[in-house]
């Protein structure tokens, strides 16, 4: 454990190297901190945190830089993110820019058009924080408005879903025993008279307690649509929107090094390694902060990741977030997308 000393310079020179970029050396730290201790006192205690793995000191400096583990203790037991209202005025412009995107979002956009949400909540992320925005497609909901079973071949069947709105997923499925056109159609008119309208998993639960009941090749062809179901809504899942990336250019510790640039564009490129980071994010409330060098959640050292989930009628459907160097001003970005969760939740639920 920190005493309350270590702890207020370890805060202060996050803070510092924040908004200089520059390794905070022992007199800076002295004047900032507004601690009344001696230059050597202040050594001492830097030299502790540097034991303890929080700060290092680069090749080039005499001063301290934070780590990956001492950013994450700053923003855990640190950080007070404070009310808009609190805000300094040069942050007023995010109280302006919500209600600005509030009213745009009213008069223009319907739940029906998604794309076009998600995709202007990319764009306004990226301005406001002048890093990379993203944002996950709303998940579906898994729900089938109809379904129909048609043999292919021996022990081939094509299932064909079609959701409430309209929107058709075929998928092909091997049964262990060959069924005949009618079994097929006795099968689909059986699951569209008794569960057209449940979602996947509603499905796939009561299956659980109903398939000794059913016969058994309309059971073996029900858990089969759902298992073809639940990967159809999957794969339409897969589905992230960036803007800003070269925003990255521009910033300082990127800049110099191209070969993390070169990571972080193949990164964008992908977008697989964005999607798992995003579903993770959709686990927990609220805002959450991914550091870089900490797990393989995020591989890359100088970067970190401000999530949040967005929630349509209660329920989570997507996450958006910001991604920019691991010096960035926390506060400021857990407020940009926390208030962009809200905005595009709301987006979303008008009827």
């Amino acid at each position: 454990m920190l005493d309350d000393r270590a702890r207020s310079l370890l805060k202060t020179l996050v803070e510092r190297y924040i908004a200089d970029g520059q390794p905070v050396g022992s007199r800076t730290l002295s004047r900032a901190s507004g601690l009344d201790l001696s230059p050597a006192t202040i050594r001492n205690v830097m030299a502790d945190l540097e034991e303890l793995g929080l700060i290092a000191s680069p090749h080039t400096s005499a001063g301290r830089v934070p780590t990956a583990r001492g950013y994450r203790l700053f923003v855990d037991t640190m950080l007070t993110v404070r009310p808009l209202s609190e805000l300094e005025p040069a942050s007023q412009e995010l109280v302006a820019a919500r209600d600005l995107m509030h009213e745009q979002l009213r008069e223009q956009l319907h739940p029906d058009q998604p794309q076009r949400v998600i995709a202007q909540a990319a764009s306004l992320l990226s301005s406001l924080s002048s890093y990379v925005g993203v944002v996950s497609a709303p998940r579906k909901a898994g729900v089938f408005h109809h379904i129909e079973f048609l043999r292919l071949g021996e022990r081939r069947v094509l299932v064909i879903l079609v959701s409430p709105d309209g929107d058709v997923q075929n998928r092909v499925v091997f049964t262990a025993h060959d069924h005949s056109v009618a079994e097929l159609a006795e099968a689909t008119h059986h699951v569209n008279a008794h569960y057209a309208g449940l979602a996947l998993e509603e499905v796939r639960e009561r299956l659980k307690s109903e398939v000794d009941a059913l016969r058994g090749e309309i059971a073996a062809l029900m858990q089969a649509a759902v298992e073809a179901g639940s990967e159809a809504v999957g794969d339409s899942a897969e589905q992230v929107v960036i803007s800003g990336e070269r925003n990255l250019l521009g910033v300082q510790d990127f800049g110099q090094d191209m070969g993390s640039l070169r990571r972080l564009f193949d990164l964008f490129e992908q977008k697989t390694q964005l999607m798992r980071l995003l579903d993770v994010s959709s686990r927990a409330e609220g805002v959450r902060i991914f550091i870089g060098g900490e797990s393989q959640v995020v591989p890359y050292e100088q970067l970190s990741v401000v999530t949040a989930p967005y929630e349509v009628d209660g329920r989570i459907v997507g996450t958006l977030g910001v991604i920019g160097p691991t010096r960035m001003p926390y506060e400021r970005m857990i407020q940009i997308v926390d208030i962009t969760a809200r905005l595009v939740g709301h987006a979303l639920s008008y009827k």
